[in-house]
């Protein structure tokens, strides 16, 4: 048996309550995984809520990493006692123990902890499609990157700082916007302070951006538009603030031929043999010192609910994880 979250109803954190299940044993293309930590991102309140509905009951958590105990038939690149993490389909890492498809669980280098894994697996494979897989940024380009303290924003702060792109971030306290600075954006704006999208064209000589990387969603889609140079990239990839309203797609051309994207990480890792390069190029940029993980918060699983609050509150910094 083991201790797992999940929820019957869609709603807030009151909803989550914690259970104990059968684990079992793998079956061909499964590993059994007995976690050590899980990870807390926004897809996880996204599902809770029911924004991103699954069938009820629902075990959350799309992040996990701890110990192989068992692989099932035909998998290769895992073994009993191997340290892993993955972040993938299906939910359920909110719990101690599991079992699930093996296609998206990565071996870990001795050199990453599993908290470390924890809080970054979902994040620095969100940076690494957002900055390689989704359009061409080179060195030199200038990209605005909203809520740039949060846990992927750190990353993606040092993660163009090491590739020498520009990146001008947003965060909503001043302590936000120097702890992006302290991690490699060239600028930060309050948002709370600042007309973000005048300040942009401020930086950028009235030009604007190459690309805008927005996960508030609602609240910056428009000033993400108008932050954008003629023939700019818009990647919408999530929806802290609420979800984009429809809007008339006219407005991309008469804002200069702007072109828009709304991808998610798991198309970018359906792929065995992608989603295991895709997080080698991570752990690459981790053991070399170009990313740090800034785990912000820990909480314990009796205390998801708070975990939850927290999180939606926007008041963490940096990742989040919670201790199995």
């Amino acid at each position: 048996m083991a201790r797992t979250v999940i929820i019957e109803k869609f709603g807030g954190p009151e909803t989550m309550q914690i259970v104990d299940r059968p684990v079992g044993d793998p079956g061909p293309g499964e590993i059994r995984i007995r976690h050590e930590f899980a990870g807390l991102n926004f897809i996880d309140v996204y599902q809770r809520t029911g924004l991103y509905p699954n069938d009820l009951p629902l075990t959350l958590g799309m992040e996990g990493a701890g110990i192989v105990e068992a692989v099932g038939e035909g998998v290769k690149h895992l073994a009993p006692g191997d340290r892993a993490g993955y972040a993938s389909m299906p939910p359920g890492a909110y719990c101690e123990a599991r079992v699930m498809p093996a296609a998206q669980v990565m071996k870990l280098p001795d050199a990453i902890g599993t908290d470390t894994a924890a809080a970054m697996m979902l994040q620095g494979l969100t940076v690494q499609y957002l900055f390689h897989r989704t359009t061409p940024i080179q060195k030199g380009d200038t990209v605005l990157f909203h809520a740039a303290a949060g846990g992927v924003g750190l990353i993606a702060c040092q993660w163009a700082r090491s590739e020498g792109i520009t990146l001008i971030g947003t965060a909503g306290t001043d302590e936000k916007c120097q702890l992006a600075l302290d991690h490699g954006a060239s600028h930060c704006i309050n948002y709370r302070d600042e007309d973000f999208t005048a300040k942009v064209k401020e930086l950028t000589d009235g030009k604007g951006v190459d690309v805008v990387m927005d996960s508030v969603g609602a609240d910056t889609f428009e000033g993400s538009l108008d932050s954008l140079k003629p023939l700019g990239m818009m990647i919408s990839f999530g929806n802290a603030s609420g979800p984009v309203p429809p809007f008339n797609i006219g407005i991309l051309g008469q804002k200069g031929s702007l072109k828009i994207t709304r991808p998610t990480l798991f198309t970018h890792i359906a792929d065995h043999h992608t989603c295991q390069a895709m997080a080698n190029h991570l752990f690459e940029k981790v053991e070399k010192g170009d990313v740090v993980i800034n785990i912000g918060q820990r909480f314990a699983l009796d205390d998801i609910r708070a975990a939850h609050e927290t999180l939606e509150a926007r008041k963490t910094t940096g990742s989040t994880i919670i201790e199995i």
